[in-house]
């Protein structure tokens, strides 16, 4: 869902059977407060929150392959800790990303070895292994 804690979050959460929610953000202090506010919301509605994704962790120059943290370093894992949640994992900034993605070709399929699309998978992963077992 769109960032916040408004009427369709709220409306989706107490309607729709929800097995848990990730809450995924960037590190920089403004969206941390929305991911809060997310997270909060969800607990309140009694919906598990299985962990938060770190989104635009790092940019690395293609050229010359120096990291840089465009919107913070570790905010989410601060988050992570003060909500007593685990990070599931970081997505990083990265062009392919956004390329693949406009061409309806997600990374996970269309570069499936990359780093980029690792990240995804060990996200995905950690998912799986917070989320209750089927009812039979």
């Amino acid at each position: 869902m769109p960032p916040g804690t408004g009427d369709v979050q709220l409306s989706v959460s107490q309607n729709i059977p929800i097995s848990g929610a990730v809450i995924v953000s960037t590190p920089q202090d403004i969206a941390l407060m929305d991911a809060r506010k997310g997270a909060e919301m969800f607990r309140k509605v009694h919906v598990p929150v299985l962990g938060l994704v770190q989104n635009m962790s790092v940019f690395q120059c293609p050229k010359c392959k120096h990291r840089t943290h465009i919107f913070g370093a570790d905010g989410a894992r601060r988050l992570a800790r003060t909500l007593d949640l685990d990070v599931l994992g970081d997505i990083p900034l990265h062009l392919n990303i956004r390329e693949t993605s406009d061409t309806g070709q997600p990374i996970v399929f269309s570069q499936p070895e990359s780093d980029e699309a690792k990240a995804y998978l060990r996200i995905a992963a950690e998912v799986v292994k917070r989320l209750p077992p089927p009812l039979e």
